[in-house]
């Protein structure tokens, strides 16, 4: 029987990396002696059988060490190197060094064909470890963050500054010591580059302060589910590589720009509260040494009330730009201030009082401030592109806001009303491109929240996303939105491809070109690289609600179900009212057979979205699985009638016949389904609902037509 393979999932753990000094000094046999005592002392530690008993642990050797994978929380390998180390107190012959680092691991399969674990998380523990001596104790910056938000780890925490390690790399190392543990000494590594470092004056341990920390997000155990990278597949080794740099670039420059909010709060003006914070992303986005979390991401920090610290920390960003404005007849009063999240501290701030015509004047002073005060390196191209404004015309600048406003509710009557705001924009200006990408972003969102047919909305948002291009080619929006539209509509999987890698050519940081080719590669079959980008996806945006949900949708069509629940799961959690997580939740249940779960999900799905035919339908499909053919054919009678009131798209009365297991009847609307574009059926070649008939040489003539085998 051959053994089973391991989980390949790229996972954030957090890692504890173990050495005995002196080792190879060792005779054979002493050799084997310290190993044994080393590992008897370290599997009797609370930490070590709390983790082992709850699986929450991976333990491989080292050859003269060991590692430890935790997947718990991120004091799990401190406290377990402080048990070890006052465990040690009672054998002086055992020298031992450790590193701690969270970072991400994955299984891999070695050269015996054997379950294995690697990844940079491992890697970077290992050289945390090397800068220190016997005795120490010694963290990644990354790890001493999380440890420094407790009270009861400070007294444990003395910075040390930076070591240079493998490559010439540098890390910020902090010493982990006590009374009773650990080693206060300077690790000898760093001695002696202080010595030979001539600009370096001798620095003595000290406590660790809040501002020395890294100027970023404080990166609290981003959860198991951030994970699910994929190692084994053809170039996956250059793709892990791109996922584990693209991961430490978040950490470095990532910025939130709230919702602004009034001055005097019986006076407020949520279009342009919510549109100064839009333009300002806009703006900033057009920098590439700095990640900007979507408007989609932070439209919920609105509330007057709300901490932007709090805000910051939940967005795992390392600065925040707040601000309050306010339009009193002809005049705009506007007070903005950047706030670095790991100590609170002011990076910069100022009030502006102008005449409302120069609004855009003051979005730029605060674009070029901001990039300042976090000493960003602009291009001149960068330097163009912040100050760029896309219309001179304040009225069709205001209209365009309000339209933003309302298109960003995403339910049909705001959607609806967000369309006429955009055109009356671009009648005022015809060269306002910004505002032809917010045409074609209302378009297009119509067709999977309104059910409204494709060919009624989707060409008009693909040419207006080409009249936005038209006027500005590098705006990288509407690349994406004609990424989802070739993939959505005209079943171009070329063309999307093209456009999706534009879009992220022009602007890497952009989540939502990400998800965009993410989905356009689940579609297509490519599992592993879809789930790749989305991981990205979700690093760039952690907070967008159609990421995760999209994420979600991704590991349920690559029948990952667990994972797909919990990354529904956690969508949910972030807004209960997402109807679209609830759609495809359910199919996640209805996949494992859990029937009731699955149920009540589509139920709830098709309250929110005030009676969306899919949710509809997959409540059908689950009555005719679970074999109450009676209730799904009343689903069944209920859509028909749905259909002469409004349109159904035809996909949603296939899947509702093909599990009754009326296979002529499934494939009949599926050919319907092609002749009316439906954009359900880019999924056909994947989702698990057409499984039943997947097989039938119909159903393979139409996955053909539509050029996806």
């Amino acid at each position: 029987m051959s053994e089973p393979k391991p989980d390949l999932r790229l996972e954030i753990a957090h890692v504890l990396f173990i050495d005995i000094v002196g080792y190879s000094k060792l005779l054979i046999n002493e050799q084997h002696e310290v190993l044994q005592k080393l590992n008897q002392l370290v599997r009797g530690t609370q930490a070590f059988q709390s983790a082992e008993t709850a699986g929450k642990l991976i333990r491989f050797p080292t050859g003269d060490g060991m590692a430890l994978v935790f997947s718990t929380t991120p004091d799990a390998p401190v406290q377990c190197a402080l048990q070890i180390s006052k465990a040690l107190r009672s054998h002086p012959e055992l020298q031992v060094r450790m590193g701690v680092h969270s970072g991400p691991v994955s299984g891999i399969m070695d050269v015996n064909d054997r379950s294995n674990i690697a990844g940079t998380g491992i890697n970077m523990a290992q050289r945390v470890m090397d800068c220190g001596d016997a005795g120490h104790i010694l963290l990644s910056k990354r790890v001493a963050e999380d440890l420094e938000q407790f009270r009861q780890w400070r007294p444990y925490l003395h910075e040390l500054g930076e070591c240079e390690v493998k490559h010439g790399a540098r890390v910020s190392l902090v010493n982990l010591y006590s009374d009773e543990v650990g080693n206060p000494t300077i690790p000898e590594k760093l001695k002696k580059e202080r010595e030979t470092t001539t600009a370096a004056p001798s620095i003595k341990p000290a406590k660790l302060r809040k501002p020395a920390l890294l100027t970023g997000a404080i990166l609290v155990s981003i959860t198991l589910a951030i994970g699910f990278w994929l190692f084994s597949r053809p170039g996956a080794q250059k793709s892990t590589k791109r996922g584990a740099a693209a991961l430490a670039s978040v950490t470095e420059k990532t910025i939130a720009v709230l919702p602004f909010k009034p001055l005097v709060p019986e006076n407020r003006d949520q279009v342009l509260e919510l549109g100064m914070a839009d333009s300002l992303i806009a703006k900033l986005s057009n920098i590439r040494e700095i990640i900007v979390r979507s408007l989609n991401s932070v439209r919920k920090y609105g509330s007057l009330e709300q901490d932007p610290l709090s805000a910051g920390r939940e967005l795992e960003v390392n600065s925040v730009l707040e601000g309050n404005v306010q339009k009193s007849g002809d005049r705009i009063r506007v007070s903005a201030r950047l706030i670095n999240v790991a100590d609170g501290s002011s990076l910069w701030s100022n009030t502006f009082d102008e005449k409302f015509t120069d609004v855009f004047a003051v979005q730029d002073a605060i674009s070029q401030k901001v990039a300042d005060a976090l000493a960003l390196r602009l291009s001149g191209e960068e330097n163009k592109r912040v100050t760029r404004r896309y219309t001179d015309n304040v009225e069709a600048y205001q209209l365009y806001l309000t339209g933003r406003y309302h298109w960003n509710k995403l339910t049909p009557p705001e959607i609806t009303k967000s369309i006429e705001f955009f055109k009356q924009a671009i009648d005022l200006d015809p060269t306002y491109a910004l505002a032809y990408f917010g045409l074609a972003e209302a378009y297009r969102s119509s067709a999977p929240t309104s059910d409204v047919p494709p060919k009624d909305v989707l060409p008009q948002a693909k040419a207006a996303a080409a009249k936005a291009l038209e006027i500005d080619e590098s705006l990288a929006e509407p690349h994406v939105t004609l990424a989802f539209i070739y993939n959505w509509f005209d079943w171009d999987w070329a063309g999307s491809e093209r456009e999706a890698k534009r879009a992220i050519e022009l602007n890497p940081n952009l989540g939502l070109a990400h998800i965009a080719y993410a989905q356009l590669l689940s579609h297509l079959g490519r599992h592993e690289e879809a789930i790749t980008e989305g991981v990205r996806a979700r690093e760039l945006d952690p907070l967008s609600l159609i990421i995760n949900t999209l994420n979600g949708s991704n590991l349920y069509q690559a029948r990952r179900y667990d994972e797909a629940d919990a990354s529904l799961r956690k969508t949910l959690e972030m807004d209960p009212n997402f109807w679209i997580a609830h759609l495809f939740l359910g199919k996640t249940y209805l996949s494992k057979k859990e029937y009731p779960e699955a149920i009540a999900e589509f139920t709830k799905a098709r309250e929110i979205s005030g009676g969306n035919s899919e949710a509809i339908s997959m409540a059908g499909c689950v009555w005719a699985i679970a074999g109450d053919a009676a209730k799904a054919r009343a689903v069944l009678n209920e859509l028909k009638a749905l259909a002469n009131e409004r349109y159904v798209p035809s996909t949603n009365l296939a899947a509702l016949y093909c599990a009754l297991g009326e296979k002529d009847e499934a494939i009949a609307w599926l050919d319907k389904a092609y002749e009316d574009r439906d954009i359900r059926l880019n999924r056909l070649k994947v989702e698990p609902k057409w499984d039943s008939i997947r097989s039938d040489p119909r159903f393979v003539a139409i996955v053909k037509r539509m050029g996806l085998q």
